[in-house]
Order: C-alpha cells, then structure tokens, then sequence
C-alpha cells in the first residue's frame, strides 16, 4: 500500500479500538473513581464487532482511491492482555480514467461549465479514478453555479455515471446536469433591495427601532440605537442589480463578523420577488456584542532570589460615535524584586515600570482621499493612540516616554498584511540619580549616562509586512513572516538644517529645543511550521534585527534598542538580562565601586543594537480534558544574542563581530505545559541555561560542566558569586498567557 494511504487509513479504524494516550489513561486510573469522575479516558477495550467494522471502513477507503478490486483482511495478537490489531490489504491494479463526457441540459450552463472546467476539475483521461474527485468537482460545479446567479442551483441536479472495464483496470465517466422538474433552463438571479437589522444584545427586538431608508437599495431597522447604517452598509457586498453570488454572500457575513461588535451575525437570506423577474430581496439579521467589556491579563517570573510580575488591564468600548470604532484604555504594571544577596536592598523592588495607553481604532482607512473600500480579504483599521510609559530603576533613573501614532493596516490577500505608521512622535526623558551619575562619570560611563539620562525628541514612520499570519492556529506546513522597517528624524534632520537651529552641548541640533534622534532600524521574524499529525507540530524561528544611528544620533535613543531574554525569545534568561556579546560583569572588577555599578546597571546594560535570535519548538498534545481544558506539551531550545554595534569601553567583548557570532550565542533548553482554555492559553515554561556566552572556550557549555551545582551550590557557584557579585541561576521560570510565538 503507498505510505500516505497507509498512514490515512488508521484514521479510519475506529477511535475505540485504538490505543489510549498514556497520559489521559494514567489520569482516568489516577482520578477516576468507579467511573464517578470523567478526569482522563477510560481503556480501549477489545471489541471484535468493531474490528471488523474498522476493516470494511478501511477497505472502502481504499477502493474510494480507485483501487477497486482490494481486499483488507484483520488478524489480532494478543500478548499479556494487551491486544495488536494488524489489518492487511491487497490492493490489486488501480483503475484510471479512460474517457470522460458530459451531458448538459442548459446551454447556459453547458457554456459556463466548459469555460471553466480546467481551472478545477480533477476528473482527466488518464488519471486515478477516486470518488472523492468526482465528489470534489461535483462541489467545484455548484460552487461555480452559485457563484454566478443560479441562487436555486442544487447539488442534486449534478449526478456521474460510470462503467468499469473491469479485467481491463479502466473507468468511462458521464457527468450529467439536469434541469429543474418541468423547466427548459435554469434560472438567474438579481439582488434586489436589502434589509439589515439589529436586535439588542440581547437578540431582542423591543420597543421602537431608529428605521432609516439609506439608499435604494438599503432599509436599515436598529432596536439598538447604536449603530450608524454606513459602518454596516459598506461592508454588504452584494449590491441592487449584481448577479447574485454565494461568495459575496460570504465575504459580507466574514466582514461583519471582523468588525468586532456583533455577537452573532448568520448568511444573508433572500426572499424571492413573486413576479417574474428573478430578481431576490436581502435580509440581514444581526444581533450586537454588549458595547463595554474588561480583560486582566498577567505573567509572572522567577529565577532563584529574583522574581517579579507584570499585571494589565484593558477596558474596551467596541462601539464609539456609534460608527464600530473600538476605544481601548491600557493599563499596566511591571515589577522585579530581588530577594538575593546580590541585591542592593534585599528584598526591594529593583525596578517598576507604568504604562497606560488609550487608542481609537476606525474600521476602515481614514484619509483626506477618497479610497476605495479594501475590504475583499479582511477589514482595513485606522488606528490613533497615545501611550505613556514610566520606567523606575532603583539607584539609577527614572525615565518616561509619550508616544503619539496614526496606524493604518490592510490585508492585501488573504495571507497578506500591510501595517503603516506615518506618523510616530515621540518625547522621552531621562532622569539619573544624582549619586549613580558622579559614579558612572568616575569610570567614564559616558554612553551609558548619554543613553538613559537624556531629554530626546523623535519622529518617524514605520511599516510592518505580514505573511501567514492568520495560520499561526493551523496544523499545517506553512512559512510565517514579518519585517518590520523604522525610519526617524531625517524630516526633523532636514527642518533643523533649513532653519539653522541651535545645537547642544555635543554638538546635535535641536528641534523645539530638544535633541532628535536619527536612525534606521529593521527587525525579521521568520518562522517554518511543520505538522507532524494530529496536533503535533515542529516550529523553526528566527528573528535577526539592527538598528543603526545616524546624522544627529551617535547611539540609539533608549526604547529603539534590542533587549533578549523573557518568556519570548531566549527563555533561560530574566528579561533584558543576556548580553550584549560577552560581556560579563566581572569585568567591573571587585571592590565596593566595582560592586555598586553592577547593582546600578544591572537591569539596563544588556542591550544592543544587533539581535539574533533562533528558536526551535516541539509541540504535542498530551490530554483532551484536563481539568477543563486539553493540555499540551513543548520541548524547546533557544540561541541568540544581542551586540553592540561598534567596540564600547563599557561593554567589553559586546560588539558583534562574525568571527566571534558563534562564541557569543546563548543556548538555553527546556519544556514547557499549556493549558488549552479555548479562549486564551495559560503556559509555563521551564528553561535552562546551556551555554552562557559571558564565558570563555569549554567554560561556556556551563549545564554540561556543573550539572551537580544545578540545584545546590558548590565552586562554580562561589566563584561566580566573587567575581561577579551576584549568584548565578540555571534555571528561569516562566508563566504567562499565550503563546511564545
């Protein structure tokens, strides 16, 4: 038998004579008690009933392919109570097409079926007779009716015709399409006028409704009194006098759907008009989502003496100035504490950050132009927000940002997204502690106090390319996509110099006596997904960026760097704590001063402006139910880095350089659950560092070498502890929402 038939019929055994998954049967032996509790699933018993029922399903399959004269015979092993099921099958010759006609009654429908029959038929001389290609042309047919005004086609009317030259292995195949019982044709359909109404959210329709008359075509019934006709009429695709269309009827249902504001929103129904004119009145029946909603989000880190939380919350108004727009209200708190002895404060808080942010997205794209709709493939957005960011880092600075931005996204095609950001404008401003500035200044931490102490001023746009994105839930092999490029400050670069305007104390201009940033950057994330059956699934990620300051910029402003470690990327690693290259603490050599700077920069010297980081992930189901909800498994390994761009005194080995990239990597491994709520995965991960590039040569392979200090002290440890003034930790919990990527 060819092996994908092979690995295809053991579907068509029956599910309870096929093995248990071992977890979901130590469960049910675990927690089920007399059948009392339905925790896991109860064994596969032996059933010869059932053995020969999966015998004819997979002998039926298999003449289904064209393979017409097979035999499928069952025999069964029964070894310690356990009980091997072996099905054998004798194909014989597989049958193929020998000639293949149609005959049709209507030659309307003769012409279009003809003109379109290579785009999809599978039915040709010559190929394997299967049923399941006559049952997919006979949908391709229908489909092709449907698409083309014949509302009252049927499948029923499309039958096939066989006959087998059976010692010869070949098939001569008739379609046949029938007219309607009594007519001489089929008829075609017109859209006539349409109805659209809106119940409550409750699916109500109490009291009096706001009734408009939109147009000549439109009549718009809201018991709602919350909606303004045009946010739902620009989305109906099927327009007075069109052909009716069944995808068209479709792409209306999805598009209402994509506006995030109906609960439930069914096909279009159409009523024929009682004259003669084969002409069809629309309804559209929807019922709204409640207007005001509220979601916590959370994630929670920990790594030996240091964990920490972060905490959100977003309100949501799906239905502003009664137009579909979607107002959202951020809130979000982070922190880490440090209860080690490498804390400056033991037991306080190493650093908080607060955000809030508001944004108003409109369902459509927002210009002074008159665009057209680009709503085939999925609802445009035009998105203002605002976004206040407040960063505390405990003995070191205070630093906060506003962001202004208009956002326009689009989908090109169905696999296609377009995401443009012309305008982003944003003030960040940095405060350092007093103290920690004559310290850094003493060791001539110019950069660094350069970095985080300073007021900036920038501007820029932004575009994002998406491709696949709306597979990433699929079991299916396919490539995900996303490049992203930020351009800022050469619009401010060229109005300073057309202005003559002042420059600061280094010597860059200033805009609204201000410094403004200048810089590129550019960010991939690509990633391979490969399905291995069922819900097992291989994913391969990597996830190169840059970002290089230019003009009136000799670093990048603070927030434009690139950061690793966190529940996303290199897992083994507290956020913002790996890197850059392979700089290592001890480096501060060892003293009070030595001492003090580590703590001060210990949440804020990983940065670089290079990051790479690879990713390979295996995922597998391991329960259905597991306490309300499937539980899954992964087995992952994370590499990467970040780097400086050019040699930094501070930074010593932190540069990227090719001849040392492979020198400089990360490794981390670990496993993780994920609890499968439907609506949203809970996840944690547990990583471990494998190789630590802030070592040198074989020091590096650090689980390797010191896997019994992996859960207790011991020289490696110590050492550490010495020369770097903080204890080292293998392992890096992680739990959070979603997953990594």
């Amino acid at each position: 038998m060819d092996d994908d038939y092979a690995e295809a019929a053991v579907n068509y055994v029956d599910k309870e004579q096929q093995p248990n998954n071992w977890l979901n049967l130590e469960l049910y032996y675990a927690f089920s008690k007399n059948g009392k509790k339905d925790i896991g699933e109860p064994p596969n018993l032996l059933d010869s009933a059932l053995v020969d029922y999966s015998r004819l399903q997979i002998q039926k399959f298999l003449r289904n392919k064209g393979y017409l004269k097979v035999k499928v015979v069952d025999s069964i092993v029964v070894k310690k109570k356990r009980a091997e099921l072996i099905f054998t099958a004798t194909e014989g010759p597989m049958f193929r097409i020998r000639n293949f006609k149609d005959s049709i009654a209507d030659k309307k429908v003769e012409g279009l079926y003809r003109g379109n029959r290579a785009n999809f038929s599978h039915i040709r001389p010559g190929g394997r007779f299967d049923t399941d290609s006559l049952a997919f042309d006979r949908d391709e047919v229908y489909m092709l009716m449907k698409r083309n005004g014949y509302y009252d086609f049927y499948r029923q009317y499309i039958t096939f015709n066989y006959d087998t030259a059976f010692n010869k292995s070949v098939v001569d195949v008739k379609m046949i399409v029938d007219n309607p019982a009594g007519k001489q044709s089929h008829p075609i359909y017109k859209i006539n006028n349409t109805l659209i109404s809106i119940s409550n959210s409750s699916g109500r329709t109490p009291g009096k409704a706001d009734t408009l008359k939109v147009d000549s075509q439109f009549r718009f019934v809201d018991f709602s009194h919350k909606f303004n006709p045009k946010i739902v009429t620009i989305y109906v695709f099927q327009k007075k006098g069109d052909l009716y269309n069944i995808d068209k009827q479709t792409l209306t249902t999805s598009r209402l759907s994509q506006l995030n504001v109906f609960r439930n929103v069914p096909n279009p129904t159409y009523e024929k008009l009682p004259d003669s004119s084969h002409r069809l009145n629309t309804k559209i029946d929807i019922v709204p989502l409640k207007q005001m909603s509220d979601r916590v989000e959370g994630e929670f880190l920990f790594n030996g003496g240091r964990y920490g939380f972060d905490v959100g919350n977003t309100f949501t108004d799906r239905n502003v100035f009664k137009s579909a727009a979607i107002l959202q209200l951020k809130f979000n708190y982070s922190t880490l504490f440090d209860n080690g002895r490498n804390s400056t404060i033991n037991g306080g808080i190493e650093n908080q950050e607060f955000k809030i942010g508001a944004s108003l997205i409109y369902p459509q794209i927002l210009t002074p132009f008159n665009l057209p709709i680009l709503g085939k493939y999925g609802v445009p957005h035009t998105a203002f927000s605002s976004n206040y960011t407040l960063f505390f880092q405990k003995g070191l600075v205070e630093r906060e940002s506003f962001v202004n931005s208009l956002t326009y996204d689009f989908t090109e095609t169905p696999d296609k997204v377009h995401t443009l950001t012309p305008i982003d404008i944003e003030y960040s401003k940095g405060i350092i502690d007093p103290v920690a500035q004559r310290e850094l200044l003493k060791q001539n931490f110019y950069s660094y106090v350069h970095l985080i102490g300073r007021t900036i001023f920038s501007s820029g746009s932004q575009y994002t390319y998406q491709l696949n994105a709306n597979k990433l839930n699929l079991y299916k092999n396919f490539l995900y996509f996303r490049g992203s490029l930020d351009v800022g400050g050469n619009t401010l670069a060229a109005l300073s110099s057309l202005l003559n305007t002042k420059r600061d104390t280094l010597g860059q201009r200033t805009i609204f006596g201000y410094t403004f940033a200048q810089y590129t950057k550019g960010e991939i994330d690509l990633r391979f997904y490969k399905s291995l059956g069922g819900e097992r699934q291989l994913i391969f990620r990597i996830n190169p960026g840059i970002g290089v300051p230019y003009g009136n910029s000799t670093q990048l402003i603070f927030e434009k760097n690139f950061y690793t470690g966190g529940a996303n990327d290199i897992r083994a690693w507290l956020p913002r704590t790996l890197g850059p290259g392979q700089f290592n603490r001890a480096s501060y050599g060892v003293g009070p001063q030595a001492d003090t700077t580590r703590a001060r920069l210990k949440y804020l010297d990983q940065f670089g402006e290079i990051k790479f980081v690879a990713n390979a992930e295996y995922r597998y189901k391991l329960a259905d139910d597991f306490f309300g909800s499937k539980l899954k498994g992964a087995l992952f390994v994370d590499a990467g880095n970040v780097w400086r761009l050019h040699k930094q005194a501070e930074n010593p080995n932190g540069e990227f350089r090719l001849n040392n990239f492979l020198q400089s990597t990360a490794i981390g491994i670990g496993t993780g659950l994920r609890f499968d709520l439907a609506f949203f995965v809970f996840r944690f991960d547990a990583a471990l560092k494998f190789k630590d590039p802030q070592f040198n040569g074989s020091e590096q392979w650090v689980l390797v070498d010191h896997f019994n200090e992996l859960f207790h002290s011991g020289s490696f440890k110590n050492a550490y502890l010495q020369s770097n003034g903080e204890s080292y930790n293998f392992l890096q919990l992680n739990f959070g929402i979603g997953l990594p990527f």
